[in-house]
């Protein structure tokens, strides 16, 4: 009799081991999910800022049409990566297409900027300034925003990698989930110091 209870005590203390295991799991992927919603909440601004940009550019450079269809079109892109992206936060493809779908939306942006320093009335253009300041205001907002995503990502895979951990995680179908980084190709377009020339 005694022996039975303390065989249902083990059993006992590995089922609030195993729950407590599981419900750890599940926290790390509810943290990387609400981190990757920040990562949303910050992209969708910066969309929404893409087309007062460019109306506001539209009349200063209006034979740079290629230069504004290119936001345009990578801006599309960058909302269908996302879209993905929101579908299965932490996927490894989701989050590949994500960051080169940003990518190509960040040069083609940097593009308009820079065809717009050649223009001082748009230079100068109280709209563009604001909008300007806004967007470099909400990239430095997803920045943030991408590294808390990667903390929350990095320590969920590092709960579902440690043993006994990893156990439970295999068992109950806990994939690893994918950082969102810079794409190997766009890596030293964005790390490049810019060229000040006087």
């Amino acid at each position: 009799m005694f022996s039975l209870l303390i065989l249902l005590g083990l059993v006992i203390v590995l089922a609030f081991w195993v729950v407590g295991i599981y419900n750890g799991l599940v926290t790390a992927r509810n943290a990387f999910k609400n981190a990757f919603a920040q990562i949303d909440v910050q992209l969708q601004r910066r969309f929404d800022l893409i087309p007062n940009l460019v109306e506001t550019a539209k009349g200063y450079l209006s034979h740079e049409r290629e230069t504004l269809e290119a936001v345009i079109a990578a801006r599309g892109a960058a909302i269908s990566g996302l879209s993905a992206a929101k579908a299965s936060p932490g996927d490894p493809a989701a989050m590949a297409q994500l960051a080169a779908t940003q990518g190509r939306l960040n040069g083609a942006l940097g593009r308009l900027l820079a065809v717009a320093e050649a223009y001082p009335d748009l230079k100068a253009n109280q709209n563009m300034m604001q909008l300007t300041e806004e967007l470099t205001s909400t990239e430095n907002k997803v920045a943030f925003a991408r590294q808390a995503f990667n903390d929350s990502v990095m320590a969920y895979n590092n709960r579902r990698e440690v043993f006994p951990s990893s156990l439970i995680a295999g068992n109950f179908n806990f994939l690893p989930a994918a950082l969102l980084e810079i794409p190997a190709d766009q890596q030293a377009q964005v790390r490049a110091a810019p060229k000040v020339q006087f």
